[in-house]
């Protein structure tokens, strides 16, 4: 794939602990929740994790205390010119956000919205 021709982030926003935006050079600008990329998160765990039988009636999962409490972003890092890695608060850091898939998740933000929180 040519990412040249391909729409590339041209500025990325954590607005608040819960949202970040990112802005794409076709002026498209998307919001995406913590926990959405969280729970989307591409790696081989996660997928299987997401893919496994659900647990037997009424046992539940043990949490670390860094999963028991609201993910956040610590640090996202591009990975060459095609995706980005996120370390979220929980410790994980294994997933690569493509492009491709950033531009697929998250909502849309219109531009009156995207040029409001961009001024404050």
């Amino acid at each position: 794939m040519n990412t040249s021709t391909q729409p590339q982030p041209i500025r990325l926003d954590l607005v608040s602990a819960e949202e970040l935006r990112i802005q794409w050079s076709n002026g498209q600008v998307r919001s995406y929740r913590v926990s959405e990329l969280r729970n989307a998160c591409p790696c081989a765990t996660c997928r299987e994790k997401r893919e496994a039988p659900p647990a037997a009636p009424g046992s539940l999962p043990v949490l670390s205390l860094a999963e028991a409490q609201p993910t956040r972003i610590l640090e996202m890092k591009p990975v060459g010119s095609y995706a980005y890695t996120i370390r979220f608060s929980d410790g994980h850091d294994t997933g690569i956000y493509t492009l491709e898939f950033l531009r697929e998740l998250g909502q849309a933000v219109d531009k009156a919205s995207s040029d409001d929180s961009s001024s404050q």
